[in-house]
Order: structure tokens, then sequence, then C-alpha cells
């Protein structure tokens, strides 16, 4: 399977005056959802992005995909999920490089391991083969774990739980979407838009685009395309750090996790450590991107705490991503009830990536011929204030 021929549409582009589906967001999900619309017949579909594919969030993380979670909803769309990804290359034509050596997550204290035995108990219940594991089990799984310095007394094993290069897997659904007619135009942000008797005018530095309906997908920037139609998306984001090592030799098989602390890494099929770990961050409306030492020194102290043989690993780089959060650290899905025909794709916490595949397929039927999905009810932008916010998710990563 050659590289795909990645869509360069550039300021030279004309934009098409008229669209029945107008995206905005050019990351994993806005793709995704032109390409589902797209197969399902959908033909004037646009999709408008502000800088380049991949410049947010999809092409800043660590391309986990698991099916380990603690609600019957999101354990049967990450299923689901697992299976579109291991038939990607074969339909889209695109190494996505997806490797299932799992996820093992650790845990340092023991109601944290209680939190896991409900959360296995259900994964199981759906067919998810997750297993308990005493601390000495995730050591035939990781021979390097030091589970004393890092004060390990229980884990869990996912064998089915995956990895995929990001890059490949939103660049396939870039270049089939382009093959069935949708226009992807970079550098083109959105910067004003108006209710039409039909629709929505957007304001873009082409020219307007007048669409029937419109689905913004553009992440932790929502809240600023959601005012544009009087509407608040209550959404803020967060910055999130990853780094890269130099090149080892293979010997860590499953992507590791350690709940209590947030710390997780994997290693590439190249041979880096990848991985990052989540810090306490001020809530604010600014997205900050940019490497911190202090991400440095508070991920090189629980990664030696737990795998020590890495002390002489030299780091190649760092980055930042922003993660997108909701106020019950559930998605936002569906229309706005403030803007009849605007739509919404977003609140994904960091799991947007994962979720992708199996969202975009459901909601692009739902906005084809509003065939219901269960992830519509629950996760619809009214929930917040009917007083209906979702709790009951207990996320174990």
């Amino acid at each position: 399977m050659g590289k795909p021929r990645v869509p360069s549409p550039s300021a030279k582009t004309p934009l098409s005056p008229r669209a029945d589906i107008a995206i905005v967001g050019g990351g994993i999900m806005g793709l995704s959802l032109a390409y589902e619309l797209s197969r399902l017949g959908k033909r004037k579909l646009v999709l408008l992005e502000a800088g380049y594919l991949a410049g947010g969030a999809s092409g800043r993380n660590g391309g986990g995909v698991r099916q380990q979670w603690s609600s019957a909803l999101n354990i049967r769309l990450m299923q689901e999920s697992i299976d579109i990804c291991q038939g990607f290359a074969r339909q889209m034509g695109v190494n996505i490089w997806m490797r299932q050596g799992g996820y093992l997550f650790l845990a340092k204290r023991p109601e944290t391991v209680s939190r896991m035995e409900g959360a296995i108990a259900l994964q199981n219940s759906f067919g998810v083969p997750t297993r308990r594991l005493e601390p000495r089990e995730a050591r035939d799984l990781v021979p390097d774990l030091d589970l004393e310095a890092g004060h390990i007394v229980g884990a869990c094993y996912n064998p089915t739980d995956a990895i995929v290069f990001p890059w490949p897997f939103l660049w396939g659904y870039a270049e089939q979407a382009t093959k069935r007619g949708v226009e992807i135009h970079t550098r083109t942000p959105v910067t004003a838009i108006e209710r039409t008797a039909r629709g929505f005018s957007l304001v873009t530095p082409k020219g307007r685009l007048e669409a029937e309906r419109v689905v913004a997908t553009t992440g932790a920037w929502s809240p600023q395309l959601t005012a544009m139609v009087g509407a608040r998306l209550p959404t803020w984001p967060v910055r999130h750090e990853i780094l890269s090592t130099e090149s080892l030799k293979p010997f860590l098989r499953p992507l590791v996790s350690v709940l209590d602390s947030g710390l997780y890494f994997s290693q590439s099929l190249r041979g880096e450590i990848v991985g990052g770990i989540g810090l306490h961050e001020p809530k604010s409306d600014a997205i900050v991107l940019g490497s911190r030492l202090r991400f440095l020194e508070a991920m090189a102290t629980e990664l030696l705490a737990i795998l020590p043989r890495l002390g002489y690993v030299r780091v190649v780089r760092q980055w930042a991503g922003p993660y997108d959060l909701s106020p019950d650290g559930q998605p936002i899905l569906g229309e706005l009830p403030e803007a009849p025909g605007f739509f919404v794709c977003g609140g994904f916490v960091g799991h947007g990536f994962m979720m992708a595949p199996v969202v975009s397929r459901h909601y692009a039927r739902f906005l084809h011929d509003a065939t219901p999905h269960p992830m519509l009810q629950a996760w619809r932008p009214g929930r917040f204030g009917s007083g209906d916010a979702v709790h009951d998710e207990l996320d174990i990563g």
C-alpha cells in the first residue's frame, strides 16, 4: 500500500458557493464525518479548516484505541471502533500501523483496584477479555516494571486494545472523502456566520459558503465557532503534553498506564517510547500550547519510578495538544437548541481520536436520515441546562 495521495487544497482552490452540509474543522472527527456522509450518498459536502489537516489535537495524540471503560455505552462504542480500525487499511488503502498489544492499567491504591474490578466485570459482560492481574502478573507482561518503587498494588489488562499511527489514519479519511466528492479547504478560517432563510452563510477569506446545515468539529476551538451563531458551548481547553524518546530495541508490547498518577507510555514500531502525564491546569478559555520543563520533570519522575531502565534514554522531542473538556467529562453531540441546523461534535476530553471512527459513523447516519443512536441522547448539548449531565462514567484510564 503506497503513500496516500493527500488532498492539498490551497488558496487558489475555489470555494463552492453552496453545500448541503458544511463541516468546520479538519481533524479526525471532521474528516471521518465527511467520509461517512459521502459514503451514505451526500454529495454537496464542504469541509473548512482554518489551518492544516491534523494541526490540532488529532496530530498531537498518542494514537491509543481502547475498550476498557466503565460505562456500557462507551464499551460498546469502542468495540465497534476497534472493528473499524481493524479493517481500515484494507478499506481505505493506507497502512495505519495498527498493533494490538493491549492496555495494561496499573493501580497504586486499593480503592483504585476496586474501581478496576467493577469495570472489568462490566467489560467482560460485553465480551471484552479484560482480566484482573496481581502485580507479579503485570511484571510477566513487562519484566522491567519496578512494582515496589512504583507502589503498584493491582493491575488489569485487555490484550485487544490497540495503538494506531495518527497521521495516516487521518490521511486515509481525507483521501477517501475527496475521492467521493468532498471539498476540503485548508487555510480557510470561518470568520463569521450569519443566519439565512435556508440555513447559514459562512464568511471565509475565499468568500461565502451557503449551507443548509453546519457541523462544528473544531475541538477546543468550538466555543469560538458556536458563539458566532449566538450559542454558548460549555467546554474549555486544557493543555496536555507528550514526549518521544530516541529509538530502543523492542521490549514493551502493551501501552502502560498508571491510573493514580495519569502516566501512560508505549513503544512505537520504530522503538521510541511515547507517553504523557496529566498535570493540574487552572481553568481558562485560552488555548495555550508549547512545551514546559514542568511537564518533563513530572513525566521523568513518574516514568523512572516504574521503569528505571529508561534513566539514560534521551528525549528527542516533546509537544502539546489541546484537550477539549466538558462539565461532566462526556462528549457533546447534536443540534444546538439555540441554533437549529447547527450541530456540534466535541468535548471528548482527549478521547476523540479513538472514538472518531464509530462516532462519525453513527453521527453521519443521524444527519443523513435521522437514524437514532443512544449516544445522541446521552450526549446531547441541552443536557446541562436540563440537569441531565452524565456522571455515571468512571473513566479508568
